[in-house]
């Protein structure tokens, strides 16, 4: 059993979803073991919603607990937090196992909203892993 440790950095650039005003971002983290027989759940996270913000910075740490990082993979959602349904604005999926963790921290910074127009959008995280 190790700890998975994610400092979730900043997002950049995201797309706005709200009509009115600009969208209200949080950040959703998913772990999943995707194994031969069948896919095993190791858990979620959610971050703070930054009000108003296409440029948020969280600065926030989240610890998961797993069993390894075999075939473990991290999907990482954008939400806009909305009174009647959040909409999505970006998601990426994260192989853990080939990014060669360890102890010390690893920057990752992952495509969540490609743009055809402008630049894309990006989430920025640092991942470890101890056993």
């Amino acid at each position: 059993m190790g700890i998975l440790t994610i400092f979730l950095d900043r997002a950049t650039n995201l797309k706005d979803k709200d009509t009115i005003g600009e969208s209200d971002p949080y950040i959703k983290f998913e772990l999943e073991q995707n194994n031969f027989v069948g896919d095993e759940d190791h858990g979620e996270h959610k971050s703070t919603t930054k009000e108003n913000d296409l440029n948020p910075v969280y600065g926030e740490t989240f610890h998961c607990n797993i069993p390894t990082l075999d075939n473990m993979e991290l999907t990482v959602k954008v939400m806009d937090d909305d009174i009647v349904g959040d909409d999505k604005m970006g998601k990426c999926k994260i192989k853990l196992e080939k990014l060669g963790l360890s102890d010390t921290p690893t920057p990752v910074k992952e495509k969540v909203y490609n743009r055809i127009m402008g630049e894309d959008a990006y989430v920025h995280l640092s991942l470890s892993y101890t056993e």
